[in-house]
């Protein structure tokens, strides 16, 4: 990247290899990695930046996949500036950078209910622009409002509904980094939320590979098909079930693997490469829909080149 940067308050770094900052511990570096001290660190930083130069927000890596080649862009990681929690009333108030548990728990402290946070891996920004959720209940059923530095430098509150919040994905104005939400949360006992929880991560830890290097879910679980694979809305299937249905649970491509605990959990078993990951995931898509005729589409995130040949 030729265009030169503006000078930030915050920390900017080149060449900035990204594998570790993601869960599944791959990927090739960034142009460019900005932390910014805080909210006016960063719009000052977007409004002075080149237009031309793209922006990538990245949160904990947790949903993920940097590929080998990296990314082209300045990434922005937000920091301690930016994990603050407040409860103030039925609203819960938390920075983007906040960990989705640590607001459960925070909440819960308060007697106000987001415990379907609680084993959501992550930071709020992600579980807001992708409408996270678990247990039957999403980001959508309680999101009020997301501020957002757009990638011009504005600082914008926008409503919920702005962002067309639908199955894990939402629509924000491109190059748009979330700094904060505030969520409407129904009041319940702390003892009894705090009881919820931790049988929460007791059923999560007993089916998911939660001590592997993974991503979270792979791929969407499937909506509109019937079990021969046509169209039906009254109908909703479970990936792992079509992934297994196709022999794929356990399969394996270089240090890659679809876990054999919870076949849509593709796991680093020790060497993974980015490459070895996504075309693993593909092979999966292949198979199911050689099987099933059902086209599972990816949860990961896959950014950046691939590794130059």
């Amino acid at each position: 990247m030729t265009h030169a940067l503006p000078t930030p308050r915050g920390t900017l770094t080149p060449n900035r290899p990204l594998a570790d900052l993601t869960w599944l511990r791959v990927g090739g570096p960034a142009d460019w990695l900005f932390q910014p001290a805080d909210e006016a660190d960063l719009a000052a930083f977007l409004a002075a930046l080149d237009p031309g130069v793209p922006v990538f927000p990245m949160g904990v890596g947790s949903n993920l996949i940097v590929r080998d080649g990296g990314l082209r862009a300045v990434v922005v990681r937000l920091g301690r500036g930016f994990n603050g929690i407040e409860v103030a009333g039925d609203c819960v108030i938390a920075g983007a950078a906040a960990l989705d548990a640590h607001v459960a728990r925070k909440a819960a402290e308060a007697g106000r209910d987001l415990t379907f946070l609680r084993t959501i891996p992550g930071s709020i920004g992600g579980a807001v622009r992708m409408n996270a959720g678990c247990y039957g209940h999403y980001v959508a059923d309680v999101l009020e409002t997301v501020r957002i530095v757009t990638r011009d430098g504005r600082i914008e509150t926008l409503a919920a509904k702005d962002l067309h919040l639908a199955y894990r994905q939402s629509t924000l104005p491109d190059g748009a980094v979330i700094t904060g939400a505030t969520f409407r949360a129904p009041a319940g006992d702390p003892a009894a939320l705090e009881a919820q929880m931790a049988d929460q991560i007791a059923k999560r830890d007993a089916s998911q590979p939660t001590k592997d290097r993974s991503a979270g879910s792979t791929f969407r679980n499937p909506v509109g098909y019937s079990s021969t694979g046509r169209a039906d809305d009254s109908q909703e299937l479970k990936a792992w079930k079509v992934i297994d249905d196709a022999g794929m649970r356990g399969a394996t491509l270089g240090g890659a693997q679809m876990s054999v605990m919870h076949s849509n959990f593709l796991i680093n078993i020790g060497g993974a490469t980015a490459a070895d990951l996504e075309n693993l995931g593909e092979d999966v898509r292949k198979r199911v829909f050689q099987n099933s005729g059902i086209t599972l589409e990816w949860e990961i995130m896959r950014v950046g080149e691939p590794a130059a040949k």
